[in-house]
């Protein structure tokens, strides 16, 4: 299964490949995609993604996540959500959210089983 091209992004809005809704914030990974609900995890700013936040994706098989920041780097990655993939063999690419975006669709299209989180706005 591949991962889905991200077809479109601007501020607050975020469109998949094969899916009709559009996100604000969204995790994807091979043959999916969905709403990031930073309520789920209680996921701010600061201190950043989570490795909660991660867990999903992580399960699905992945060999690289890419995250977007948001469009002004506001999103933290503390260096334990950078361990925890890591720790689990995963390559994590932690990037701007436009630059985030270019990298994980490249890499989907190298056919990578890459998954990816990625904050729309700040």
């Amino acid at each position: 299964m591949s991962s889905p091209e991200i077809v479109s992004l601007s501020w607050g809005q975020m469109k998949v490949k094969g899916c009709s809704a559009t996100y604000k914030d969204c995790k994807v990974w091979p043959g999916g995609s969905r709403t990031w609900d930073w309520r789920e995890t209680g996921t701010n700013h600061s201190p950043g993604v989570q490795p909660a936040d991660l867990e999903e994706v992580v399960k699905k098989g992945v060999k690289t996540v890419v995250i977007g920041r948001g469009m002004s780097e506001a999103l933290q990655v503390p260096a334990s959500t950078v361990d925890y993939l890591k720790k689990n063999g995963i390559d994590v690419l932690v990037l701007q959210t436009e630059k985030a975006v270019e990298q994980y669709n490249a890499l989907a299209a190298q056919g990578v089983k890459v998954g990816g989180v990625f904050h729309s706005t700040c």
